[in-house]
């Protein structure tokens, strides 16, 4: 069994969900009191959510190559980042370590391609809807075409992660707020929903959409088992 590295924190309560999944999925696969090899470098979200709205990305890069050689020093054989924000940085902090990173984008977009959707909504930070580093990956290597709310619903939809859900605040008034979102995307044309913040799996499941959501936190760690147990 590979050791994973997860770089978290980003925040707590969205890495708890990794490691459970990580090693609810090795027990299911290898059965009995199995559990996976993994190392978590976990950071002070508080810094870094300043950092985020200072838009100080080069402070931030450095931060998350600096955890990655940790987990590498570690042992890790390879990394995944347990955020989808912080894959603004992805290819500078891949380029820093000899293992590979899982980028949270890849298993969520292989399994949107493979059921046969085109036109996809995204949710998650301010930073990973407006900025094209994520939605340009999804569109250039997965063919998608990508919606994201307007002004107003970004905004409802960044407050609510950073104002209750990275603090474990979890509203029902959210909840349906996050449904009318997503219905006016479904409305725009989207046959499926990306969950591209790690805590939005906290508030909203199957049951508030009308079409597929795609959750990136349980198919990122469930992807990390799969690169972890492959021969």
């Amino acid at each position: 069994m590979r050791t994973i590295g997860l770089i978290g924190g980003m925040s707590w309560e969205s890495s708890a969900q990794y490691y459970r999944i990580i090693n609810e999925g090795v027990r299911r696969r290898l059965g009995g009191a199995h559990s996976a090899r993994s190392l978590m470098l976990s950071v002070d979200f508080s810094e870094i959510e300043r950092l985020q709205h200072a838009g100080d990305w080069t402070r931030l890069t450095a931060q998350m190559i600096e955890a990655a050689q940790q987990l590498e020093r570690g042992g890790a054989d390879f990394f995944v980042i347990c955020t989808n924000t912080m894959h603004r940085m992805a290819d500078a902090v891949a380029a820093s370590v000899s293992m590979p990173l899982l980028h949270i984008a890849d298993p969520t977009a292989e399994k949107i391609a493979a059921a046969g959707f085109r036109r996809v909504g995204l949710l998650g930070t301010a930073f990973t809807m407006e900025q094209p580093f994520y939605k340009s990956r999804l569109r250039e290597l997965f063919g998608l075409d990508v919606l994201v709310p307007d002004d107003a619903d970004r905004r409802r939809v960044h407050n609510i992660i950073y104002k209750e859900l990275v603090a474990g605040v979890v509203s029902p008034v959210s909840r349906d707020v996050y449904r009318e979102i997503i219905a006016r995307l479904i409305d725009r044309g989207a046959e499926a929903i990306i969950l591209g913040c790690t805590e939005i799996m906290l508030l909203v499941g199957a049951e508030d959409s009308a079409v597929p959501l795609f959750d990136t936190t349980r198919l990122h760690a469930e992807a990390a088992v799969d690169r972890a147990l492959a021969v």
